[in-house]
């Protein structure tokens, strides 16, 4: 009897969808207006960072292995101790130079396969470790030359759902523009159903930020479908917020999957002055749901990972056109920022 209850009070989250097609929606450009925009990024880019970046997924610093990224034109490598703590330093060997991210680690020492240095984490010579911290989903590196600001203990993390409630995948993607210009693109959500139509429907910003400056309240919200196959969506409510000047954080309020996040995290690679620039999309999706079988997805969260990743490099192909669209027409003059 119970098992029929349960099956009786069961919906789906799948909805129908019936209304105009993608040329008779209604237009957003009026409401996306680029003074709004630039004055949100402005805040956002005001907020403190405490010289922290996102190197990459934590998964992909495994025991065993260093790992390496270039950020902000700093040559950077990580690893992990024996006891799976997370370790970070210049990427370039203090004895000659050789590059760190192609040498091994035993027993949680880095050790040079050029010469054999070993370095365990501690200062040697003019070889000085940097502070990282690993949140679980993301690897952080606090680089307080590239950063500028005043050092913080720990990165800005956007909250998330509880430890092992939900599924996680980081997808990463290299743009030609400056993390400013990914920021942008987020700040942005009009350009949902126009640019993803594949991806969303029926979008409308229910509510604009309200230029708090501490980003407490300097949020966009919004109503939208996610479109999983034809006329079939998803809709839920959401809002967009930027807690810190490389960090877009989109967060389901309402609706099917409520609490679950989707961070996005521009991490320069380039120098600030470089002719060039180069920024790494590093997105992490944090998927969560109070249905009961759930369950079933985290049990099956090695499979999902890849579809899921997928569907965010989808939507980065354009998102990153339109970033890097944007860093064009500045860095030539032709449009402000």
């Amino acid at each position: 009897m119970a098992d029929r209850a349960d099956k009786a009070r069961w919906t789906s989250p799948l909805r129908r969808r019936r209304g105009p097609g993608w040329a008779e929606q209604a237009p957003t450009w009026r409401a996306a207006r680029p003074a709004l925009i630039a004055d949100t990024l402005k805040r956002a880019s005001a907020r403190p960072s405490g010289n922290w970046f996102v190197a990459g997924a934590s998964r992909e610093v495994r025991p065993g292995s260093p790992y390496g990224r270039t950020v902000g034109g700093v040559e950077v490598v990580l690893w992990r101790s024996r006891s799976s703590e997370l370790r970070a330093g210049p990427g370039a060997c203090p004895h000659l130079g050789a590059p760190l991210r192609d040498s091994r680690v035993v027993c949680g020492t880095l050790v040079c396969h050029w010469h054999g240095l070993a370095l365990d984490g501690s200062a040697f010579a003019d070889w000085q470790p940097y502070p990282a911290h690993d949140d679980g989903v993301l690897v952080w590196v606090r680089l307080d030359a590239v950063g500028g600001e005043e050092p913080t203990e720990r990165p800005v993390v956007p909250d998330r759902p509880a430890p092992g409630s939900g599924v996680d995948a980081v997808y990463t993607a290299v743009g030609r523009c400056e993390p400013q210009d990914v920021v942008a693109n987020r700040l942005d959500p009009w350009h949902g159903s126009w640019f993803h139509p594949y991806s969303f429907v029926d979008l409308t910003v229910v509510r604009e930020p309200r230029g708090d400056e501490d980003g407490q309240d300097d949020a966009f919200e919004v109503d939208v479908s996610f479109r999983v196959a034809g006329r079939l969506v998803v809709p839920v409510r959401a809002e967009f917020t930027a807690p810190e000047p490389r960090t877009v954080v989109m967060r389901i309020t309402d609706g099917e999957g409520a609490t679950s996040v989707v961070e996005t995290h521009a991490t320069p690679l380039t120098a600030a002055d470089a002719e060039r620039p180069r920024t790494a999309v590093i997105e992490a999706v944090v998927a969560a749901s109070d249905r009961r079988g759930f369950a079933l997805a985290r049990a099956a969260a090695p499979v999902l990972r890849p579809l899921m990743r997928r569907t965010a490099g989808r939507l980065w192909r354009d998102d990153l056109a339109y970033a890097e669209r944007r860093w064009e027409l500045r860095s030539s003059g032709r449009f402000p920022g």
